[in-house]
């Protein structure tokens, strides 16, 4: 867990927050806020932080979402990973918002997203391979449709959460199914 490289939580983290947005998936009742609009609006009053305050906001109503779609205890999410991550996570945003110009390619490349998948857009950003997406499409989703359950065990790192992320892309459009890991599989 200590070496996880929470950049890539980050880039997951939008990826699918993105994709999930109205204009996409249509998961979670964001209009765009990962978008060029979106974008082009905020950074005039927020030019050096702006992506940051839209990924926040995309943030919480993606975890918001997800939470009331299928909510457990003893699970972790992509939106809702154990406490040391989560602290490490927000630690780590203010060294990222001083290094924002450094992050523009990558909200600039999540904008644009029409005519991309999930798994393709994962795949674009160097965050998955072809084999976890290939493991992904033999996962299934709960009967009620509303989640899928990670079925690997170990130590909770990339290869995890690019299934928790990657996990996603077993939903449909406006029926989002959400990824998790019980927590008695995941060592920390």
């Amino acid at each position: 867990m200590k070496n996880i490289q929470l950049e890539i939580l980050f880039k997951l983290r939008l990826s699918v927050a993105r994709f999930g947005e109205m204009d996409g998936a249509r998961w979670w009742n964001t209009q765009s806020i990962l978008g060029r609009y979106v974008t082009l609006a905020l950074s005039r009053g927020l030019p050096k932080t702006h992506h940051f305050a839209q990924a926040r906001i995309a943030f919480a109503v993606a975890a918001q979402r997800c939470k009331e779609i299928y909510s457990r205890a003893n699970i972790c999410t992509l939106w809702d990973l154990p406490p040391e991550i989560e602290d490490r996570f927000n630690q780590k945003w203010h060294d990222w918002i001083n290094e924002a110009d450094l992050w523009d390619p990558v909200f600039n490349t999540i904008q644009n997203i029409s005519g991309l998948d999930l798994p393709d857009l994962l795949l674009k950003l160097d965050l998955a391979t072809h084999p976890q997406i290939e493991m992904v499409k033999k996962l299934n989703r709960s009967d009620e449709g509303t989640s899928v359950k990670i079925i690997e065990s170990g130590s909770l790192d990339e290869h995890l959460l690019v299934m928790l992320a990657a996990g996603f892309s077993t939903g449909e459009s406006v029926k989002p199914a959400v990824p998790y890991l019980p927590i008695d599989h995941v060592r920390l």
